[in-house]
């Protein structure tokens, strides 16, 4: 019997080899150019942008320079409130309307079969899109060799499409069509879940509560992806978690990573400009702030699957493994497991509706908090020395 491919196999080393020509120097981060902080001087680029407004500056740039002709992003609202599709921009505009996060999964590369033969793209997209539009470009799909740049934020968790149904009805509100608009980071950075209604109800919630979906509705791909920081993209751009930038009255402030000299080029231009306000940081520093992700990637990620793959059911391949982690890791690694498991069973999703917000909410962060100071040195330890075997 041939043994099922996972949907989300795809071979790291060998891609590693066939797009840069060599293995990254650090497995937790992938290939780097350059590595900044910072954020789009414009402030209205800024202050509609998930973090800090850089994807949305470059894009607008590019188009600008004529570098593109257009690009391919992700836009809440389309085609209705509660759902997210990609659309093509060709205006600095519509570029900007398709601003800020999406915490839905998105079919990205559906886009590919809409593209006008001829032109040139940018396209924003998550890891695991970054990585099969690169197998597709050196297999000579014609369309995917139309995109020019790839664009990704750093990707943690993303949720379900049915969580946010769970959500507006814990919220009183009865069906989805009573909703005319959704916005996953809404106001000031780091932002709030922002939904309206046609009754003229409007929902708000803080980023650090609706974050209490995500062990009830988190994806599959979430879990058992071991990509971070968008290790095939051109530019990643990631929040800037540390308490120097966290300065909400200050707008977003992004980890800004370049993957290749061209876009390096680029954004060092954009720098020179005044464009882009940042400065050059170490990449392990950089890093650091994202320490609790990483881990729960490269080593969660990989654990999970293993577990998935023991209980005899599918589990991806990415034709690697980290070369050790420790007993008390795989333990707080179960522990985890078990506890996604459980939220997401039809009963804890139920329960936990109907639990009002204002007490979910803070609950949850406070356990969150308390789940990462009591688990922080485990995860951390030797993360530093991450390395891997190729299988």
């Amino acid at each position: 019997m041939t043994k099922q491919k996972h949907p989300l196999s795809i071979n790291y080393p060998s891609m590693y080899m066939e797009h840069y020509g060599r293995f990254p120097d650090n497995w937790l981060i992938g290939i780097v150019e350059k590595t900044r902080v910072g954020f789009a001087s414009d402030e209205q680029v800024r202050l509609f942008g998930a973090s800090g407004g850089v994807l949305t500056s470059v894009l607008m740039y590019l188009l600008e320079t004529g570098r593109i002709d257009g690009a391919i992003l992700a836009r809440q609202g389309v085609p209705k409130p509660l759902e997210a599709s990609p659309v093509i921009a060709e205006t600095k505009e519509s570029i900007q309307e398709c601003a800020g996060s999406v915490y839905t999964e998105v079919d990205m590369l559906s886009a590919l079969d809409h593209l006008e033969p001829g032109k040139r793209y940018a396209i924003t997209c998550t890891p695991e899109n970054s990585i099969r539009l690169r197998s597709m470009q050196h297999s000579g799909h014609p369309a995917a060799r139309q995109i020019a740049y790839v664009l990704g934020p750093y990707t943690g968790t993303a949720l379900m499409k049915e969580a946010i149904g769970y959500y507006i009805k814990s919220n009183g509100v009865k069906s989805a069509e009573n909703v005319t608009s959704l916005k996953w980071r809404a106001g000031v950075w780091p932002g709030y879940l922002e939904i309206k209604t046609s009754d003229g109800k409007i929902i708000r919630s803080p980023k650090v509560y609706y974050n209490f979906l995500i062990p009830f509705f988190v994806t599959e791909t979430s879990l058992l992806s071991m990509d971070f920081c968008n290790e095939f993209s051109d530019l990643s751009v990631g929040d800037a978690w540390s308490p120097k930038y966290e300065n909400a009255n200050a707008g977003g402030v992004s980890v800004i990573t370049t993957r290749t000299k061209e876009m390096e080029d680029i954004v060092s231009e954009m720098c020179g400009k005044g464009i882009i306000k940042a400065e050059e940081i170490d990449p392990i520093h950089a890093a650091d702030m994202h320490g609790h992700m990483l881990d729960f990637k490269k080593r969660g990620g990989f654990i999970r699957s293993r577990i998935l793959g023991s209980l005899g059911f599918c589990a991806p391949d990415y034709g690697y493994k980290p070369v050790k982690i420790s007993k008390s890791r795989w333990m707080v690694e179960l522990v985890i497991s078990l506890i996604f498991f459980v939220c997401r069973t039809r009963l804890a999703r139920w329960v936990v509706c109907k639990i009002p917000e204002k007490i979910i909410g803070p609950v949850f962060n406070r356990a969150r908090l308390s789940w990462k100071h009591i688990s922080r040195p485990t995860k951390r330890k030797g993360l530093a020395e991450y390395n891997v075997e190729i299988l």
